[in-house]
């Protein structure tokens, strides 16, 4: 089966943290599975829960709930132990302290999404600990996975030629329909804190070190004064980082510091930090900080409105193009590198307006094709007030797919193509060299058919 489908998916299965925990609490309490191994590859096995819980996760994504599909996923479930296994032979590992820094990101992650440290422990009834050391193995794996496809896919290129003759074997009545798509970019600018509210936060910052060092608990005034949503519940506490992880301010005063030694304030983009070493490992390591951003004033807010009102009017005069202007002038970091414009996932600056912020959406159906909007007024995801400009530069109508407008997706899905058909030939070629052996209860699925 594996060999007959090209076009298998060959993605692991990257089920995400908010997933994972509720699947893992209602395996535990619902009992609705009477878990047993259904394959094993190697070492390593597939039980009937974990196919479950796959299929669950498909169909939360709303999939189609085909007579296949429990086949499919089981057959992802049994390639994914396959990278593993042949990772194991051939020495690929991943470090523990890139799973720790990983999984820390994801559970600030969730932390700020969810709330709060507490929220979370009193719903899955497991302390923060207990959580991550649910998922380490899981999360190491999938990482050990990434790899292992990496390595066999690097450095895989499509040509014009291969692009066109991919496009040429898609049937007519099989080409995908588009619908309207935009070129839209933006030019964002927050409002800094002025002299004297920084100058206040560093007084209060001194004053929480100086308390720090008579005694007082680290943990607790990080969890009275810290403003980092991931760290404060947990006393400031961050995980293993390895360098270019974190702001460059942050890890230049981290790796000066001996463990359990207390830094200066340091300011970096997000505010002021103090910092304290824990643990150093090699190119790792381990802090915990309280971090104060300084509050902007409303004479900060007119400042930065005026700014960008100034440099929207210096562009309509064409004495500077906006993509340059965005470049240089904008803070939003996702959008600047691009000339401000917004990407799709094949990093094309052609979105779906199917993507795009409700907000964004609206209003440039206020807008015509050319146009630059005044500075408005919009809230950032972590509750901060900025103001943008947006230029709205193209639109492009519902279409069916063709090269001259869809290039960029064709050659993404034709490399796609080609790096299934490698993957597909490394696993007919890896079989040979691990054991893999199936449930009766799923020889209807022909996983073993060469």
């Amino acid at each position: 089966m594996m060999n007959q489908r090209n076009n298998i998916c060959l993605k692991y299965i990257a089920i995400s943290i908010a997933l994972i925990l509720p699947l893992i609490t209602n395996a535990q309490t619902e009992g609705v599975v009477v878990d047993k191994i259904i394959a094993k590859v190697d070492n390593y096995i597939i039980l009937k829960s974990d196919l479950e819980k796959a299929y669950l996760d498909y169909l939360s994504r709303g999939e189609f709930r085909g007579s296949t599909a429990k086949c499919n996923i089981l057959e992802q479930l049994v390639v994914n132990k396959m990278l593993v296994a042949k990772a194991e032979i051939d020495s690929v590992e991943v470090a523990d302290e890139e799973v720790r820094s990983n999984l820390g990101r994801r559970m600030e992650y969730m932390i700020s999404q969810i709330g709060s440290r507490e929220e979370i422990e009193a719903y899955y009834k497991k302390s923060m600990d207990q959580i991550e050391a649910d998922l380490f193995d899981d999360i190491k794996e999938q990482m050990v996975i990434q790899r292992m496809q990496q390595d066999i896919t690097a450095d895989l290129k499509v040509s014009p030629a291969e692009v066109k003759r991919f496009f040429g074997k898609i049937p007519q009545d099989s080409l995908p329909f588009f619908s309207t798509e935009v070129t839209v970019g933006q030019i964002v600018k927050q409002p800094k804190a002025g002299t004297k509210q920084k100058e206040d936060v560093k007084k209060l910052m001194y004053e929480i070190r100086g308390r720090v060092l008579q005694g007082e608990s680290f943990a607790a005034l990080a969890r009275q004064y810290s403003e980092d949503p991931g760290s404060a519940a947990r006393g400031g506490e961050l995980p293993f980082y390895k360098r270019g992880d974190l702001a460059p301010e942050f890890e230049a005063t981290a790796m000066t510091l001996k463990e359990g030694e207390l830094s200066m304030p340091i300011e970096t983009q997000f505010g002021y930090h103090l910092i304290e070493l824990q643990q150093k490992r090699g190119n790792t390591f381990k802090t915990r900080h309280i971090l104060i951003s300084p509050k902007p004033s409303s004479e900060d807010v007119i400042k930065a409105r005026t700014y960008l009102d100034s440099l929207r009017t210096a562009i309509v005069n064409d004495s500077i193009t906006f993509q340059a202007a965005a470049k240089e002038y904008s803070d939003d970091q996702l959008t600047s590198s691009n000339g401000g414009f917004f990407l799709d996932d094949n990093e094309s600056n052609r979105v779906s307006v199917d993507q795009l912020d409700p907000t964004i959406f609206f209003t440039l159906d206020t807008m015509k094709i050319g146009s630059i909007t005044k500075p408005l007024e919009f809230q950032q995801p972590d509750g901060s007030t900025a103001f943008r400009i947006l230029y709205y530069k193209n639109r492009l109508a519902p279409h069916q797919a063709n090269l001259k407008d869809d290039y960029q997706k064709i050659a993404a899905a034709t490399l796609n193509n080609k790096r299934n058909k490698i993957l597909s030939e490394w696993f007919d070629d890896a079989r040979d060299e691990v054991y893999i052996d199936i449930d009766p209860e799923f020889d209807h699925c022909n996983l073993l058919e060469q």
